[in-house]
């Protein structure tokens, strides 16, 4: 994963105050408009842990909220395992299904979109589609997405937020299963807008360049 600006400002957080911070930057997004969030981050990481975290404190600033994983926009085993069910470039560039999980969540809560969004598209452990029905997020809704290397794709959204992880912690956190694909997030640099350390999870922290 790429590593952080040579000259950054760190702010300690509580997990509790990263969220409040979080929950205030995605509730100070203009309304009626819809705000598409993503949340990026390696497995360790957890990014679907902590978008599930922001959703009641969201609803109680008044705002509708949509829950989506990107793991449920993964492709078909037969064009994401290609190349063996462990080849790290496939893993970063051909499993996630880029054009359906635009089409069907993003480019609906574009500004004048229809705001319907179809949750979940294809089962991956099951290897077919999913039945899900399509969902209409209400004004001022926000869809929390969460999942690994999204933040290299241009998706289309209001505030991207990254969990970063320093090589050394991503090496030694990284579960088994998943250690094959170390060398993809080496190389891996996302485009942000809020950056979080977050080697220790209890000791999270907010990451700027310095003025």
């Amino acid at each position: 994963m790429g590593g952080l600006p040579a000259a950054v400002k760190v702010v300690p957080l509580t997990p509790r105050a990263l969220v409040d911070e979080l929950v205030a930057r995605v509730d100070a997004l203009p309304r009626p408009a819809w705000a598409r969030v993503l949340l990026d981050g390696a497995p360790p990481t957890d990014p679907g842990g902590l978008a599930d975290r922001l959703v009641e404190p969201l609803r109680a600033a008044g705002r509708p909220v949509l829950r989506v994983s990107a793991g449920d926009f993964l492709r078909p085993a037969s064009v994401r395992l290609e190349h063996g069910h462990h080849d790290p470039d496939s893993f970063r560039d051909s499993w996630l299904d880029v054009g359906g999980l635009t089409r069907e969540v993003l480019d609906p809560l574009d500004p004048g979109g229809s705001g319907r969004v179809l949750p979940a598209l294809w089962n991956a452990a099951a290897d077919r589609a999913h039945r899900a029905d399509y969902v209409e997020l209400g004004p001022s809704g926000v869809l929390l997405l969460d999942g690994t290397m999204l933040l290299d794709k241009w998706l289309p959204a209001e505030l991207s937020v990254h969990l970063w992880l320093s090589p050394g912690a991503l090496e030694r956190q990284m579960p088994e299963q998943w250690r094959w694909t170390l060398p993809a997030y080496a190389s891996y640099e996302p485009h942000a807008d809020v950056t979080v350390r977050y080697d220790h999870p209890a000791r999270p922290a907010l990451v700027g360049t310095v003025d």
